[in-house]
């Protein structure tokens, strides 16, 4: 790996003790909901955040959801573990997505779709590994905005975008990454997670969402479900005619049911 990507990733802050608690808890199969809700309303800015991601009409409820222990009855720990991590990196990493050809907010929208799709998706197909998928699918673009920050401060973007601007597919982006960087952004978010010590699955899944048959077993379950969903909500299309049919291909070849995808899809298009 190049060394300015490594001393980039080595550069980024801590998680703070906050999300440090919100981890300690979530992966304790012996702690409460009120000890997370304790931890999370502790911090006024992150349960505004949390209040608002949790209020997206993608996620389908018809109530306003107008405290934290309302938002993890309905979610669950794992969701609000999400919304706490994603909340934490906006606050602390510089993002500017230019050499990607999207915006900030697309690239924020693109992580509210991917995890909103998840969760009404894996909510109904394995309830169990939402604790892996559910912050998996809020953070695994994460990668991009370390190497789109390298290309803006060396002001070296204009090739990389160039070529964005002529593809279409993720296999083509990685390999566009590859060629530029030496290194995919799947690998770069899990070399980040692995920094921040986040649990092994969680880092893997990310690192195999691209490169399914190459996982080990253990985690291919999790790859794979990554990459429907990220097939489906991309840099290129979110939700589009294309991307949704690539994504029902990919649920078909990897023996899901089609009408749990259809139906995770249906509320996050509404």
């Amino acid at each position: 790996m190049d060394e300015t990507i490594l001393k980039k990733i080595k550069s980024l802050p801590p998680l703070d003790d906050t999300i440090l608690k919100i981890q300690r808890i979530c992966t304790d199969k012996n702690s409460s909901l009120n000890d997370l809700v304790k931890v999370v309303e502790s911090d006024p800015m992150l349960t505004a955040n949390i209040l608002k991601s949790s209020n997206s009409p993608l996620y389908g409820f018809s109530r306003e959801i107008k405290n934290i222990s309302h938002a993890i009855s309905l979610f669950g720990m794992a969701t609000v573990r999400g919304f706490a991590l994603s909340s934490a990196i906006k606050q602390s990493m510089k993002i500017n997505l230019t050499p990607y050809n999207i915006t900030n907010g697309r690239f924020l929208e693109i992580s509210t779709y991917q995890s909103a799709l998840m969760f009404n998706w894996y909510t109904k197909v394995d309830h169990s590994l939402l604790d892996i998928l559910l912050p998996a699918s809020f953070l695994m673009e994460v990668g991009k905005v370390v190497l789109a920050n390298i290309l803006m401060d060396k002001n070296a973007y204009a090739p990389f975008l160039a070529n964005i601007k002529t593809i279409r597919t993720l296999p083509e982006l990685s390999m566009l990454e590859y060629n530029t960087y030496g290194i995919t952004s799947e690998e770069v978010t899990a070399k980040i997670f692995e920094q921040w010590n986040l649990e092994a699955e969680l880092v893997d899944a990310i690192r195999f969402s691209n490169n399914v048959d190459n996982a080990p077993i253990a985690i291919q379950p999790l790859a794979r479900a990554l990459h429907v969903v990220k097939t489906s909500v991309n840099v290129f299309d979110q939700l589009s005619l294309i991307s949704t049919q690539n994504a029902k291909a990919l649920v078909d070849m990897y023996g899901f049911d089609p009408i749990l995808f259809d139906e995770a899809i249906q509320k996050v298009t509404v």
